[in-house]
């Protein structure tokens, strides 16, 4: 297929991209180029003559226009997204202009080259969401693809926000799409402002390693290279207005999962005490979800698809990577508010 694939520069979507084209794809890669994306993220396929790049950002709705016919995707994969919490506190415009308004231009692109090609039946909008969406879990329950949405966060509403919208253009107009909401990601080119890399980077750096509150805050965790595994799979066998959830199966606390990694890097880059030791509480982030669980039943059952990296063997790969890649990941660190304290609200 020929694939159109919005923010394949960023963590999740250069993983898609990789993938993809491994797989035979021809790639067409469309983003903003915005803090968080790097065009190193898919060095490895970059010569590929199955991949194009194309510098354009999803609120500029002539340029998305153009694309579409330039190209003509058999297939769309939306990822482009402002997708950090703490960014979404501080400056909430951003996640509604790209979340929601680049959303919509992206449907409205599709929808106009979809019916131009006579409506194809094989054309797919693939719409790539967060389990945050649902808001928080208590101690026990899963989210499954029918719980009702309750976001807690400007960024967890102006992506369901995104989600209602391609819903409405599939009933409303009949656009193919499928809808997948996924678990915490974390894996190779982790851009270094999320838990993940943070916790790494900072135990390195001998500098305190920051937990929200008490550490008790539970996610589920999804190693990058399974999701984009997923996804693929979605897109090529999933049902037209179906969604699904997309999940690691590995639930654990952040203090728990931070425990991990410091145990992982002691083995790996032994220091003279415990890396443990520079864990460090700091004040709570504003309207922290106490808890998210995926139940994946519906992509099991349906699709065959299940994640193949456990939370263990996932993070030790993610570490050895952000050892055996400091040139990468020293370049980002100079970039706004990484490093920063974000998401205190005022």
């Amino acid at each position: 297929m020929k694939l159109l694939i919005t923010g394949g520069a960023g963590f999740i979507g250069s993983a898609v991209v990789r993938q993809a084209v491994s797989a035979g794809h021809h790639v067409v890669n469309l983003d903003a180029l915005t803090y968080a994306a790097c065009l190193d993220n898919v060095t490895s396929v970059a010569n590929s003559p199955l991949y194009t790049f194309e510098h354009a950002d999803i609120r500029d709705a002539d340029a998305l226009q153009q694309i579409f016919t330039k190209h003509k995707p058999d297939a769309v994969m939306h990822l482009a997204a402002e997708s950090h919490v703490d960014r979404s506190i501080d400056g909430p415009a951003a996640f509604i202009e790209t979340n929601i308004n680049g959303t919509y231009n992206m449907l409205e692109a599709a929808r106009t080259f979809w019916n131009a090609e006579g409506k194809p039946e094989d054309f797919r909008f693939h719409h790539i969401s967060t389990d945050e969406v649902y808001g928080t879990l208590g101690a026990t329950g899963m989210f499954t693809e029918t719980t009702p949405y309750a976001p807690t966060s400007p960024y967890s509403a102006s992506k369901a926000a995104s989600d209602h919208l391609v819903r409405a253009w599939y009933e409303t107009y009949g656009l193919p799409v499928v809808i997948t909401n996924c678990s915490n990601n974390y894996g190779p080119y982790h851009f270094p402002e999320k838990l993940v890399p943070v916790v790494i980077l900072r135990a390195l750096a001998g500098e305190p390693i920051p937990i929200y509150g008490n550490g008790q805050n539970i996610r589920d965790w999804l190693y990058v290279e399974d999701h984009a595994d997923a996804l693929l799979t979605v897109l090529s066998n999933g049902a037209v207005g179906r969604t699904y959830n997309i999940g690691g199966e590995n639930e654990v606390t952040n203090l728990d999962l931070v425990h991990m990694i410091c145990k992982i890097l002691d083995a790996k880059r032994p220091n003279a005490t415990p890396y443990a030791k520079q864990i460090t509480f700091v004040a709570d982030r504003p309207g922290h979800d106490l808890r998210y669980a995926i139940d994946p039943t519906r992509i099991r059952e349906e699709l065959g698809w299940r994640p193949s990296v456990t939370l263990e063997q996932g993070l030790e790969l993610t570490v050895q990577w952000y050892l055996d890649n400091e040139d990468w990941w020293r370049a980002l660190q100079a970039r706004d508010g990484v490093g920063d304290r974000l998401g205190v609200a005022k």
